[in-house]
This record gives structure tokens, C-alpha cells and sequence, in this order.
């Protein structure tokens, strides 16, 4: 699927939202994630014990904050304060962009469209690793995670609907770009179009399936359809 699908839906995309783990960096390249779990279940575990089996069973810090509303709000606001504080140390050893991303990014403002990076992982994460890269300027908006309220992270529509209304582009003339399943689901239910970011073996199909307008394999296919015909 690639460049002829591509142009098609720049063609009718004035701002596209890219997610950031994923489609911009590798946010815990350096820091493994199921570290970084391991330790926010013995966290949420020390409030509510009935979790530890939910806890430690998922090896992805995201989920770990989903569970923390069950165990009250104080357990929500310790395990948010940690996660946060986790993801913006590990963008310092999360090495470079990812491959094509900053080429995505300059590509997209060269064409005149708005560009906002829309994540489940904090804004303090993001913006720490685009200052880290002096790629600030070619970022319009960052929308990250809101603070206590895992309820709103995608594949929830509300951080994509925050994103149309700082860029004041309306979410029909929105795209966005993402690695996951759940990435397309909020671009669905938002009614934004979607570019599935597949970087990794088998997750093309997955997408697709999701109803992803199109799947590529690497960022470079983004920028190039973004560039002149």
C-alpha cells in the first residue's frame, strides 16, 4: 500500500497527527518497558494486593495505569506520577528518531499542512525528546496523555479531538499516524483518516484489520509521498 494510497489521503489531510512511540521514537529502546511495569505492579500492588495478579501479568507500563483506578485515587495518582517520571528519563537512552521520522516531520510543515503529536505517553515525555533533538519547530501541538485519566487514552477519540481543536483544523481534515492497533480505533472513532505505521513483522495485517486507510512499513514512505509528485 503505498505511494498512489498515500497521496490520496494527504490529498484531503490539512494536519497530521503522529504518535509518538512508535512513529517518532523508540520511548523505551534504553529502558526496557516490562522493567518499567514490573515496577508500577509493586507499586499498585502495595495499595490493592487483589491486583497483583493483573498487575504483573501485563509487561506494558499503559496497562499498569488502566488497573490503577481500581485500587482508589490515591494508587491512580502515584502510579501516574511514576510512569511519568519513568517515560521522560527513558527518552534520554532512547536513542535517535525513529528512521524517516524527522524527514516525516519537515516533510509535512514544508507542504504547509499543521502537525501535532497526539501520545498515551506524557507531554513532558514528548517534549523532552523533541527539545533533546531540536525538533520543536516542526511541531505545532503536543497532546499527550491527560493526568488521571488512563480512561482517555487511546484507542479513547479525546486526545485526537484535542489535537483538531489546538491546530483548529476540523477532524475530517485530520490523518494520523500510528504503530497500533488501538492508534486506528481512535482515528476511527474520532473520524479522522489513519496510516497504519506497521514496524514490526505481522502487525500489517493487524492494522488493516483495524481499518487502518493505509499501512506502510517505514516513515520514509511518509515522507516521500508528502514531497513533490
Amino acid at each position: 500500500m503505498e505511494s498512489n494510497d498515500l497521496r490520496d489521503v494527504f490529498g484531503a489531510t490539512r494536519a497530521v497527527l503522529f504518535d509518538f512511540d512508535g512513529p517518532i521514537c523508540d520511548v523505551f529502546a534504553g529502558q526496557p518497558a516490562p522493567d518499567i511495569a514490573r515496577h508500577l505492579a509493586a507499586t499498585l500492588t502495595s495499595f490493592d494486593r487483589s491486583l497483583e495478579d493483573k498487575a504483573y501479568g501485563t509487561d506494558d507500563p499503559m496497562e499498569v495505569l488502566r488497573l490503577a483506578p481500581q485500587a482508589g485515587e490515591n494508587a491512580l495518582r502515584t502510579i501516574e506520577d511514576e510512569l511519568s517520571q519513568a517515560e521522560v528519563c527513558a527518552v534520554l537512552s532512547a536513542g535517535l528518531p525513529v528512521s524517516g521520522a524527522v524527514a516525516a516531520l519537515e516533510a509535512t510543515r514544508t507542504s504547509g499542512r499543521r502537525v501535532a503529536i497526539v501520545s498515551n505517553n506524557s507531554a513532558a515525555c514528548v517534549h523532552n525528546f523533541l527539545q533533546l533533538h531540536g525538533l520543536q519547530n516542526l511541531v505545532d501541538a503536543v497532546v499527550g496523555r491527560t493526568p488521571y485519566r488512563p480512561e482517555a487514552m487511546k484507542p479513547a477519540p479525546h486526545s485526537l479531538l484535542r489535537a483538531s481543536s489546538h491546530l483548529a483544523v476540523p477532524l475530517r481534515d485530520c490523518t494520523l499516524i500510528g504503530d497500533s492497533v488501538t492508534d486506528v480505533e481512535a482515528a476511527r472513532a474520532a473520524g479522522v483518516r489513519s496510516i497504519g505505521f506497521a514496524n514490526r513483522t505481522g502487525k500489517e495485517r493487524a492494522l488493516a484489520a483495524a481499518g487502518a486507510d493505509v499501512v506502510v512499513m517505514t516513515m520514509v514512505a511518509v515522507a516521500d509521498s508528502l514531497g513533490p509528485s
